[in-house]
């Protein structure tokens, strides 16, 4: 079942037609949650990123659009898939709802909740080889649009595909000055020595949730020094250890790119203070 504005839909039932302009322009956003025993991870920090995004927008807010109107529609879906009790991937999109070409007719807007089961309720560390390389066919553009979780991906989309078709398990974007600015599904972290790095959001990096957070937890560890600069090319294969995060995975490290192969210590570390991070929330 799926929630499209405040109404419960079958997932089969046909409710958008192509004059949506999420279909046609790409004209909307979306949150990716992870419900976990129908509590929300990091709600909050959710919620404000998605009313700042609206507003740069310049989408109509509804006055219903309250937090606790919000974790409800979510959580009234979770429960009406029967997911209350486990742990659900959420997707909330927001959408303008309204007629016309570029120009939108009106900047009202519509909305649908998404909820599918996954597995761990905790974030853990996936041991697995993973291999990434840099996608360089198309660059990401740095602004305030390329830090939001738009309508708009095709970038990490066609990226994706090459990754496929090269047996790649991921590949990292670069932007337009040829530095490093995410994976395609995540923001990146590099680890050299006791520093810690992650792009700036001024070099077009996704505004993501657990970057956040880990910026928020690594901040508090004295035997790293967290820094937000950017990554070259060049860094990579000089680094420690590479790792992606998202709300999803938690922390995903990258074990090879090209000939360098990296070690998992410090990802293994961190990933026990997000976990507590995660009850204490």
């Amino acid at each position: 079942m799926i929630n499209f504005n405040g109404n419960t839909l079958a997932d089969d039932s046909k409710f958008l037609n192509h004059t949506n302009r999420g279909f046609r322009y790409g004209d909307g956003l979306f949150e990716t949650l992870k419900v976990v025993n129908s509590k929300i991870l990091f709600w909050e920090d959710h919620y404000f990123r998605l009313m700042s995004s609206m507003r740069i927008l310049r989408m109509e807010i509804p006055m219903e659009f309250t937090l606790e109107f919000l974790e409800k529609e979510i959580l009234g879906l979770v429960k009406v898939n029967k997911l209350e009790n486990t742990t659900a991937r959420i997707r909330f999109t927001v959408f303008r709802d309204a007629e016309g070409f570029y120009l939108p007719e009106n900047n009202n807007v519509g909305y649908t909740i998404e909820a599918v089961e996954i597995t761990n309720p905790f974030y853990v560390i996936n041991d697995l080889p993973y291999e990434v390389e840099l996608f360089k066919d198309h660059y990401v553009e740095p602004g305030l649009l390329s830090t939001l979780k738009t309508g708009n991906k095709l970038i990490n989309i066609v990226g994706s595909v090459f990754a496929k078709e090269n047996d790649y398990n991921n590949c990292l974007l670069v932007n337009n000055s040829k530095n490093v600015v995410e994976a395609l599904n995540g923001n990146l972290f590099l680890v050299k020595g006791n520093e810690i790095k992650t792009p700036p959001l001024s070099d077009g990096c996704l505004n993501g949730i657990m970057r956040r957070q880990l910026i928020s937890i690594l901040g508090s560890v004295e035997e790293y020094e967290l820094k937000e600069e950017s990554i070259s090319p060049f860094e990579l294969q000089k680094a420690d250890e590479l790792f992606i995060t998202n709300v999803i995975i938690g922390i995903q490290p990258i074990t090879k790119y090209r000939k360098k192969t990296y070690r998992t210590n410090v990802v293994k570390s961190i990933v026990g203070k997000l976990n507590v991070k995660v009850r204490l929330s």
